[in-house]
C-alpha cells in the first residue's frame, strides 16, 4: 500500500516524523506532501518546508517528500497513493478530520483515508505551538530536528514579533 501523508509541515515537528517512521512500518511507501497552501502566510517558503521535511525523515526507509498545490485527492491520485494518512492528536481533532475525510471520500471513493495517534509524548505539539515558542525565544529542541530548530532561530533572530 501507498499511502499519502499530506500537511503544511511549517515546520515538521517530532509529531510528525514519528507518524511517519511508524506509517512505513506498516506500508509499501509513504509520500510526505507538502502542502503550498496559498491562502495561509506559512513561517518556511514552500521549497525550505520541504527541504526541513526531507531532512528530518532522513535515513527513513520508503519514505519521499514532495511539494504539492491543489486538491490533496488528485496529488494522492499523481502519487498512486491507495491512503491518505491522518494525524489525530486529541478528541478534538476528530470533527475535522472526519469531516475532510468525508469530503476526500466523496471526491475519490478509491481512496482511503487512515488515522494514526501520535506517540503520547508528541501528543500535546502542533506546528503552531512549536513557532509560538521559537517566536518568543524558547526551547524547541524537544519537538523538533535540529535543523528545524536552526531554521526556526534564524527566522526569529532576524524578524519582528509579528512575523510568520
Amino acid at each position: 500500500m501507498i499511502v499519502l501523508y499530506p500537511g503544511t509541515f511549517d515546520p515538521i515537528t517530532h509529531g510528525h516524523t514519528d507518524l511517519v517512521r511508524r506509517a512505513s512500518r506498516l506500508c509499501e511507501r509513504v509520500v510526505v506532501g507538502v502542502a503550498e497552501h496559498s491562502h495561509k502566510s506559512p513561517c518556511f517558503s514552500l521549497a525550505r518546508r520541504v527541504a526541513l521535511a526531507e531532512a528530518a525523515l532522513a535515513g527513513l526507509p520508503r519514505v519521499a517528500v514532495r511539494p504539492f498545490s491543489g486538491l490533496t485527492v488528485e496529488f494522492a491520485r499523481a502519487c498512486g497513493a491507495d491512503a491518505i494518512l491522518r494525524g489525530l492528536r486529541a478528541v478534538s481533532d476528530f470533527e475535522f478530520e472526519f469531516q475532510l475525510a468525508s469530503m476526500n471520500r466523496n471526491l475519490a471513493p478509491d481512496i482511503e483515508t487512515l488515522f494514526l495517534t501520535p506517540s503520547e509524548e508528541f501528543a500535546y505539539v502542533s506546528s503552531s505551538l512549536v513557532r509560538e515558542i521559537a517566536r518568543h525565544g524558547g526551547d524547541v529542541s524537544h519537538f523538533v530536528d535540529q535543523r528545524v530548530r536552526e531554521a526556526l532561530a534564524e527566522v526569529y533572530a532576524h524578524a519582528p514579533p509579528s512575523q510568520c
